[in-house]
């Protein structure tokens, strides 16, 4: 496989480039650590908190990274002291809006499975079929200027205007004749709001009918940005809008399915919540702190980097890369059928999938090849590289909603129809999987064209 190394007729990088690189992370996360604290970061954590933990993860990934990367040129003692740190506080900051976003992805596609969720029209209006829809966002990449959360109009769920869009479902007609409603003329009725229905999906379902889960950072502020390539086929094409889910078409089994989801899920996010606001107000991230104060005035540089280059550093970041992705199975990823794939779907251990954990590490290596050549490219990076790495971040998606969902199928005493709907979802993740890994392959052919 050819490979692309940094132009050799450029001419050398220097360690300065890394020290204003690590102190403009180390602004960055000092910048956010105090927009976190302003917006308050308490069990109603605020959009501002959220998008400012956000920050903290990304400038904390960034400065991780690139002191394992350019290692030689820095202080030994100090980078292998900060780094452990560093992760500590990016993954303990990741766990509740990797919860969140779990959830909510798995409840879209119990919808979807159902027939439940509509598709966009095909053919060329429509831009993409519903299984190659435009993935989300990535945790790195802005979203488009301009752009807006999708909102539910009036009238999409058959509200009448004047009123919000929410599905008539979800307000049943009152029976008892008592006052309290308007109907979809706007004329006034009687009759208390009726109960909910029985069907069991309760705060996450609520939050992903009416599209505003807005607690998962890294994947938009609504669902159509967090519902990962097959999810976001809920936008519709005219308006962008998400129309909130007939809770009504779930079978029993779905329906079950996805309240042991949103209970067990939900469960995991409080608890991620709560030990990241423990890890916050812990010495320990005040002591990281404090050193990524002092990293935004000094960056403590080795004798050696008086007269180093870093493009050969960057050069073995990538080698890394190109030989993690020589040893992954392109041409099984580049079929239409993975057999192997349902190999481990039965099995008692509860132990990621075996296939999963190269493909892991491929990511984590391209995420530290992006941060070397931001480093040595003043921040910029070919985004085909942002492509693979959306096709990456889908899959590890994918292979956590479908341990998810085989981990809620191993609850004792559930209904045969809820171990059902569990397995066709698991199956529905695993081809998520397969089909990121497929769009990976076609990614990565083209950055090696591009090296020719």
């Amino acid at each position: 496989m050819a490979q692309r190394h940094l132009d050799p007729t450029a001419g050398p990088v220097p360690a300065d480039a890394l020290a204003g690189y690590l102190r403009a992370q180390a602004t960055e996360f000092l910048r956010a650590l105090r927009l976190h604290r302003e917006t308050g970061a308490g069990a109603a954590a605020s959009e501002g908190s959220v998008e400012a933990a956000r920050a903290l993860r990304r400038a904390a990934r960034r400065v991780s990274g690139s002191l394992h990367t350019f290692q030689p040129v820095l202080d030994p003692d100090w980078s292998e002291a900060m780094r452990p740190e560093l992760a500590w506080v990016s993954g303990t900051l990741a766990l509740e809006h990797a919860h969140a976003f779990r959830l909510q992805q798995l409840l879209l596609a119990l919808h979807r499975l159902s027939g439940a969720a509509p598709f966009p029209p095909q053919g060329p209006a429509a831009g993409t079929t519903a299984r190659t829809a435009a993935p989300p966002l990535p945790r790195d990449r802005p979203a488009p200027a301009g752009s807006a959360p999708a909102t539910v109009p009036a009238g999409a769920t058959g509200a009448a205007p004047g009123r919000t869009g929410t599905a008539p479902c979800d307000t049943p007609a009152p029976a008892d004749g008592t006052p309290g409603t308007t109907d979809t003329a706007g004329r006034a009725t009687t009759g208390r709001t009726a109960p909910a229905r029985a069907t069991p999906v309760t705060a996450g379902a609520a939050a992903v009918r009416t599209g505003t889960m807005t607690d998962a950072p890294g994947r938009g502020s609504t669902a159509t940005a967090a519902a990962g390539p097959r999810g976001s086929a809920l936008a519709v094409a005219a308006g962008g809008a998400v129309p909130a889910p007939d809770r009504g078409n779930l079978t029993v089994g779905a329906a079950k399915a996805g309240a042991l989801l949103d209970r067990q899920l939900t469960l995991a996010r409080t608890r991620a919540h709560s030990t990241a606001l423990q890890a916050l107000g812990s010495s320990r991230f005040h002591a990281v702190a404090d050193k990524v104060a002092v990293l935004a005035s000094e960056v403590p540089l080795s004798p050696a980097a008086a007269g180093a280059d870093l493009r050969p550093l960057a050069d073995a970041a990538r080698d890394r890369l190109t030989d993690a992705v020589a040893a992954l199975p392109l041409l099984t990823a580049g079929s239409p059928y993975n057999a192997e794939a349902l190999i481990h779907g039965l099995s008692p251990d509860p132990a990621p999938h075996p296939q999963d954990a190269p493909w892991h590490q491929v990511r984590l290596l391209l995420r530290l090849h992006r941060y070397a050549l931001e480093v040595v490219h003043a921040g910029r990076h070919p985004g085909s590289l942002l492509d693979a790495g959306e096709a990456l971040d889908r899959h590890r998606d994918a292979a956590e909603a479908a341990a998810a969902a085989a981990q809620a199928a191993r609850t004792p005493r559930i209904a045969p129809a809820t171990a059902y709907a569990l397995g066709v979802l698991h199956a529905d993740q695993r081809h998520e999987v397969e089909a990121a890994r497929y769009a990976f392959q076609r990614c990565w052919q083209k950055e090696v064209i591009g090296t020719l």
